[in-house]
């Protein structure tokens, strides 16, 4: 049994009133996102109104942290990188501890680099789930130095747009056939 079916299990024996808790769970985990969690909602039997709120509740609340908790870690990058040309410049000696980078997250960054290039924050932000997890592109921009507010205003849109798209194709389907 995959992620998604333990999912749809899981709502189906829960009281109704816990079903949207559910979805927003399954919308903080990358690939499974505000997009597969309303698709796991309505097939679950969630009104797609209601899944697809708690999918961008729970999609956008896990990025929002991991936006804040990038942004801070990169200030402290910078803010350290400062320290350590200070110590340069007056005669101090720095050991030089920064850690290796993969091969694949190396290839994974320079893809996102040349989207970011080519199409800036919103193109990023709003393809981005074409390509890369929401949570994957909000840490990258926080990492390059986008301000906070700028990538969350463009997830927001990227990350209710896609999960909107999906409850309308998904409850439109089950509309047909039903």
């Amino acid at each position: 049994m995959n992620l998604v079916e333990t999912f749809q299990d899981i709502v189906a024996q829960v009281p109704d009133l816990v079903q949207p808790l559910i979805i927003a769970l399954a919308g903080a985990i990358p690939f499974i996102e505000g997009e597969g969690a309303v698709a796991i909602g309505i097939l679950g039997g969630i009104t797609p109104v209601v899944a697809a709120i708690a999918a961008i509740v729970g999609n956008f609340l896990c990025v929002a942290v991991l936006v804040i908790a990038s942004s801070g870690a990169r200030s402290a990058i910078v803010n350290r990188s400062r320290t350590r040309q200070a110590a340069l410049a007056g005669g101090g000696t720095v050991i030089d501890d920064e850690p290796e980078t993969t091969p694949r997250g190396a290839a994974r960054r320079e893809k996102f680099q040349r989207a970011f290039e080519r199409y800036g924050v919103p193109g990023v932000s709003l393809l981005g789930p074409l390509l890369l997890p929401t949570h994957f592109t909000a840490t990258m921009l926080a990492a390059s130095g986008v301000g906070k507010g700028r990538i969350l205003i463009w997830q927001a849109v990227a990350i209710v747009g896609w999960t909107t798209i999906v409850a309308v194709i998904v409850g439109g389907a089950l509309y047909a056939v039903g």
